[in-house]
């Protein structure tokens, strides 16, 4: 209780103005410090807002850069896309145009070997390698190699459309990466500190991303798409031009094979009817002379009927004049007579029986001559039947259009 009760001791008058100095010292440290602080803060505001300023305006002004390169390479990628889809067209038409110049060759090679195979039934000297014969294996041969080379060419079109397909493929994906960047980069372009559609929480993104792909590497990838490209659209462009030549040049090879036939079917339907024609002339006048032959031999055996009736009476004669008595069977110029009349009329009969042999010879010779040359008219009225009719029918509605 006594110390509670002790005096507290007293400072001097020194002392407290020294205390006071040492307060308003402290605080005027104090408040220059934060006189300074206020000063760095505002300077710091002032220029973090310069700098965000213009890094946001450096921002858009890059967006922009990149929004119009953006959209450069968007127009070429769009013009190459373009152009490859009406190269893809016109090759689709192209391997129509192929398509149906196959299935054009099917029916002029059916035709062709229907026509070999009918003339195959001609008969005997008429089964001849003659010029028809010729100009349908050749017909043949170049229809057939037609058809082989458009198979190949169309496998080459088809071909040809993966690839430009392919590339089409490529350059849309391109296209839409560059839709998609160019939306992106709007929008980016767009936002401003007063934009309310900005979320108040934005995911942390790291300052190193996916985004590793270099502008140059940006660049070439899409140059590297047009430059394939239009290697691709050369090559169908030339494949196009060459189809073009190989479509003309083969249907004039057709159309020459086809004329080709038909000349050679002409003239051997010509030549088989001047054949015909002098074959039943001949056989006309085989006929005239069979029935001259036969009237002749109809008169030999007449004359030889004739000449019998004669020598039996001089036969007769002679031998009635052979029983006169002694004396009187005398040589006279009667008997003489008759005896070189039973010579005579001898010799005329077998000169008209040797006439009448040599004409019966002769007359199967004409009637074997007739035969014959009816048989040959029958051959080549066959052959006429199987050119004129048949093949002609066959091969005259055959027409080779352009393909």
């Amino acid at each position: 209780m006594s110390r509670l009760m002790e005096v507290q001791p007293k400072f001097l008058m020194s002392e407290w103005h020294q205390a006071n100095r040492m307060h308003y010292g402290n605080v005027e440290a104090k408040r220059l410090r934060s006189e300074r602080l206020v000063a760095e803060s505002q300077r710091l505001v002032e220029e973090s807002d310069k700098a965000t300023h213009r890094m946001q305006q450096e921002v858009n002004q890059r967006l922009e850069w990149r929004i119009s390169d953006i959209r450069f390479w968007k127009q070429e990628l769009e013009l190459k896309l373009n152009d490859m889809v009406q190269e893809i067209e016109m090759l689709l038409t192209m391997k129509s145009r192929v398509e149906r110049a196959v299935e054009s060759c099917s029916e002029p090679l059916r035709v062709t070997l229907q026509c070999m195979f009918e003339r195959e039934k001609r008969v005997g000297i008429d089964l001849v390698h003659d010029d028809v014969e010729k100009e349908l294996h050749k017909q043949q041969e170049v229809i057939e190699g037609v058809s082989s080379l458009l198979q190949r060419t169309l496998e080459q079109i088809k071909e040809q459309i993966r690839l430009n397909r392919s590339v089409k493929y490529y350059l849309e994906r391109d296209l839409r990466d560059k839709v998609q960047a160019e939306q992106i980069d709007d929008y980016c372009s767009n936002l401003s500190n007063t934009s309310t559609n900005i979320p108040h929480t934005v995911a942390h993104i790291a300052t190193t991303g996916r985004a590793t792909i270099t502008p140059q590497q940006w660049e070439q990838f899409s140059d590297v798409n047009m430059a394939k490209a239009e290697q691709e659209k050369n090559n169908s462009v030339s494949l196009r031009v060459l189809v073009e030549s190989l479509l003309e040049q083969t249907a004039s090879d057709l159309r020459k094979a086809h004329q080709a036939v038909g000349t050679a079917l002409e003239l051997c339907i010509q030549e088989t009817k001047n054949a015909k024609r002098q074959l039943e002339e001949n056989l006309a006048k085989v006929l005239e002379e069979t029935a001259r032959q036969e009237m002749s031999i109809a008169s030999l055996h007449a004359a030889i009927t004739d000449k019998q009736a004669p020598l039996r009476v001089a036969q007769e004669r002679l031998a009635a004049r052979s029983q006169r008595p002694r004396i009187e069977l005398c040589h006279d110029s009667a008997q003489i007579q008759l005896y070189a009349e039973v010579q005579k009329l001898d010799g005329h009969i077998q000169r008209l029986n040797r006439s009448l042999f040599q004409s019966e010879v002769e007359l199967r010779a004409l009637r074997s001559s007739q035969l014959t040359l009816e048989e040959e008219i029958k051959v080549k009225a066959n052959s006429l039947y199987i050119d004129e009719v048949i093949c002609t029918q066959l091969h005259q509605p055959i027409v080779i259009h352009n393909f």
